[in-house]
């Protein structure tokens, strides 16, 4: 918000409707006109945008048209800064589902690990039909699509390993597993076929 406020004064509708015009929505979330209210409200609080008018137009209601102030430019420069240099702590759910593999059959994780396959393939191609826009226009969607293809290519590997039986566990396994964890001298876990 605070980044289009920067490129020009508008009210929160055209925000949303820019964002979806240029394939923004596919880094951000805009699906809830709500979102970007309370966004605009917490940008006001703080100081980082002004009201600079109403806009009016015949048959519509009154809208007002936000601005972003100096101080919210300058954030917004520290903050591309920030994003583009350090490396965020992101929670994303499907590495932290990994660990818990060994709570369904391997048979069910290999089915559910080829529908995962089945969706990335669905959305590289999704991705890859978009529209030819200037690639400095579209730098998120081609970071969007190498991220899919690195996990495209790990899943399959996975599934491979699964298929191999090079990653294989079992009840009895887990409970050994466990024990040896639960145990006081904690022994390491020695890498092998499982």
């Amino acid at each position: 918000m605070l980044a289009l406020l920067a490129e020009e004064p508008m009210h929160p509708y055209r925000m949303q409707q820019l964002i979806k015009k240029r394939g923004k929505d596919e880094v951000i979330n805009v699906r809830q006109r709500t979102s970007i209210y309370q966004t605009i409200e917490r940008l006001l609080r703080d100081g980082l945008i002004a009201v600079r008018g109403t806009s009016r137009e015949t048959g519509r209601p009154d809208r007002t048209v936000y601005e972003a102030t100096e101080e919210g430019k300058a954030l917004l420069l520290e903050w591309l800064r920030d994003m583009l240099s350090a490396l965020p702590q992101e929670f994303p759910e499907f590495p932290a589902a990994l660990p818990f593999l060994g709570l369904l059959r391997i048979q069910e994780v290999e089915q559910l690990l080829e529908k995962r396959t089945i969706a990335l393939k669905e959305e590289l191609a999704r991705i890859t039909a978009k529209a030819a826009i200037p690639r400095l226009f579209m730098l998120e969607m081609e970071y969007k699509r190498t991220v899919i293809e690195a996990e495209l290519k790990w899943v399959s590997c996975l599934i491979g390993d699964i298929r191999s039986g090079d990653l294989v566990w079992d009840e009895e396994w887990l409970r050994e597993i466990a024990q040896r964890f639960a145990s006081p001298n904690n022994e390491p876990v020695i890498a092998g076929r499982r």
